[in-house]
């Protein structure tokens, strides 16, 4: 990776996190725009992430989980985006299992 590719994705990571600092979407939404939501009435594993990950960016963790119990792994693997490493591979898809297995035990309970 060249320096000034590893300078664009950190200032990209900074300003991601910039904006998630700066906007607070509602608790609530008027409108939700999951299309599993709509059909079942229930949340998908990734319902309640991105407020979640608005939270987090605050420092709000107890509200970041209350929204999404693995939007602190979430937010974890969005700063991973900036590094550029082949075991990288092997945690995402660990980290996609895992919303798979949340998004099971949040449909069965």
């Amino acid at each position: 990776m060249t320096v000034r590719s590893r300078y664009s994705r950190v200032a990209a990571a900074l300003s991601v996190f910039a904006l998630l600092w700066w906007f607070t979407p509602p608790a609530e939404p008027s409108v939700r725009l999951c299309g599993f939501h709509w059909l079942t009435g229930r949340d998908c594993p990734l319902c309640g992430l991105t407020r979640g990950l608005f939270a987090l960016a605050k420092g709000r963790w107890s509200q970041a989980i209350h929204f999404n119990a693995l939007s602190p792994l979430g937010f974890a693997m969005l700063f991973t985006l900036i590094l550029d490493a082949t075991w990288l591979t092997r945690l995402w898809t660990a980290v996609i299992a895992a919303f798979g297995i949340y998004g099971i035990f949040r449909l069965v309970s």
